[in-house]
């Protein structure tokens, strides 16, 4: 397990011999990401770092179940020196507090509504030599398993050319999730897996190269899971752990129906610390 040390936030090295200067803000943000790292003492299992290539373009996919999964990402990708552009909610970017980081970063605003420019914009990214990060569910999972994946990374894999590299996060649940409050905890386990990278195949249609980088997605974060160091430390503790690993979250049926609600406005209000109690009742009786 690595656990970031002063000495990490100093090295010179960490970003390479010559660091584009462009990127200095992102650096700074890097280097303060890992302070918070130190503070709380994150425990990091990072694994297949090699996979990512060390240079060109390359779309990290990953299944989405924390907040904070993308500074996790992030620290993957250090040890091959290359900084990560995420594709994020355009909201994000006007926030008064944020959106200047987020600009510096160079990260790629995404409307929900006009999703063309950000695909554009990704797509440039990557024929630039740029490492470009997508959750294609979306949003959060609260299933804590890989949802049904949009087709917006596979499109750009095959247009700009470049391969994806499928990855897996898991822990960051613990601290900061949809539907639980944030309890910024010491010492909680993060596990980071980056797969072999899926080259598109000549001729290969979207939804092939789709199906394979979900089949990828959901090994490698079955991986971190069945590896995952810690255990619930009782039963009102297991709710970060999916059903089908004995954990009380919401099975995939169970957020499909979730998010019906969310759509039409009509957010449950739920008894902690099951965020699912009333709507798996309201299952039963319809049964």
């Amino acid at each position: 397990m690595y656990t970031a040390s002063w000495r990490d936030v100093v090295r010179r090295d960490l970003f390479g011999s010559s660091p584009d200067p462009r990127d200095r803000p992102y650096r700074s943000v890097i280097r303060l990401a890992l302070i918070v790292f130190r503070l709380l003492g994150f425990r990091f299992d990072v694994r297949g770092a090699e996979h990512l290539p060390a240079s060109g373009g390359a779309i990290i996919c990953s299944n989405h179940v924390s907040f904070f999964d993308f500074t996790f990402l992030g620290l993957a990708a250090l040890p091959r020196h290359r900084l990560v552009r995420f594709m994020a909610k355009a909201a994000v970017f006007r926030h008064r507090f944020a959106g200047p980081f987020m600009r510096a970063m160079l990260h790629i605003p995404v409307e929900r509504t006009a999703g063309a420019a950000a695909f554009e914009a990704a797509v440039r990214a990557l024929k630039d030599g740029q490492v470009v990060g997508v959750f294609p569910e979306a949003t959060i999972s609260r299933s804590f398993t890989v949802k049904e994946l949009k087709a917006g990374a596979a499109r750009m894999a095959i247009d700009a050319g470049v391969p994806i590299v499928p990855a897996a996060v898991w822990g960051g649940q613990r601290v900061a999730t949809k539907g639980h409050p944030v309890v910024l905890r010491r010492g909680v386990a993060v596990t980071v897996v980056l797969g072999e990278p899926l080259v598109p195949e000549p001729g290969e249609k979207v939804q092939q190269l789709l199906r394979r980088t979900g089949a990828q997605m959901a090994a490698l974060l079955d991986e971190a899971q069945r590896s995952y160091p810690d255990q619930p430390a009782g039963e009102e503790d297991r709710w970060w752990l999916p059903a089908h690993l004995g954990g009380t979250a919401p099975t995939p049926d169970e957020v499909h129906a979730l998010d019906a609600v969310d759509a039409a406005g009509r957010r449950a209000k739920v008894a902690k610390p099951h965020p699912v109690t009333r709507l798996r009742a309201l299952l039963r009786r319809r049964r």
